[in-house]
């Protein structure tokens, strides 16, 4: 774990409510990362906004030397990191959390939801580079919400579950006809009630999840017991030091 600058390479409006920065390291090193981690970023030009924010690393570009982070505008803090302009600096506690397993054999599936896809897409990448065969199954209420597709589909198959049926299966994702097919494995993130779903399966078909939980967190460090999660083997545990990725077996869901 580091603290280090950050300079805006490039700030992508992907809709009225998302946004991607491409981030370059100031020294020119980045840090080595694992899928599923988080870094904290000091929020610039807000008078209102004291805290860090949490952001899942959604991509590491090594060609670019670029740190991708995926950011939905959800109050003060995440539209000011939105609005930095390219040549500013971002101040980053990078890398935090333990992330997704990477060893697992078998068919898997990683399933994202929201901005709950972030992490997928480096986790996608990681995977594919070591041989193993990836699928992504994301969800959304409707095509205009979907995230970063061609960027999916360059690590593996994409499967799509939008609400409205505006594209792919119509539904949530829970209800993909993907999840009748072979699985062994599979790491979801998203919204809560959703990875609730998708562990229940998991669950009732003995396949083997991780989740990545997205608790309020505000230090990143385990001081503050803002992101406490009460786990089935350890009892309560900071998310943020802990996971934020958990095996769904620990947790009591």
């Amino acid at each position: 774990m580091t603290e280090m600058d950050f300079i805006v390479s490039e700030n992508l409006s992907i809709s009225p409510l998302y946004g991607l920065l491409k981030l370059t390291p100031q020294s020119g090193t980045m840090p080595d990362t694992y899928p599923g981690q988080f870094v904290q970023v000091e929020v610039p030009h807000s008078k209102t906004t004291f805290l860090r924010r949490p952001i899942s690393i959604c991509y590491v570009d090594e060609e670019r030397n670029q740190l991708w982070l995926l950011i939905r505008k959800a109050g003060e803090g995440t539209a000011s990191l939105l609005a930095t302009r390219v040549g500013e600096t971002l101040n980053l506690v990078m890398p935090l959390g333990n992330g997704f397993s990477c060893s697992f054999a078998g068919e898997m599936i990683l399933i994202g939801g929201g901005v709950g896809v972030a992490p997928l897409l480096q986790l996608g990448k990681v995977l594919s580079k070591l041989g193993k065969k990836v699928r992504f199954l994301l969800g959304a209420r409707s095509a205009s919400d979907l995230l970063l597709l061609d960027e999916f589909k360059r690590w593996g198959e994409v499967y799509i579950s939008t609400e409205d049926g505006s594209e792919g299966e119509k539904g949530f994702v829970t209800q993909h006809s993907i999840l009748n097919s072979p699985i062994d494995h599979i790491a979801c993130c998203g919204p809560q009630p959703m990875m609730k779903a998708v562990a229940a399966i998991a669950k009732s078909k003995g396949i083997d999840c991780e989740v990545s939980l997205e608790n309020m967190m505000a230090c990143g460090l385990g001081a503050c017991l803002c992101c406490v999660e009460d786990t089935a083997d350890s009892g309560h545990v900071c998310v943020c030091k802990e996971g934020p990725v958990f095996n769904i077996n620990r947790l009591k869901w």
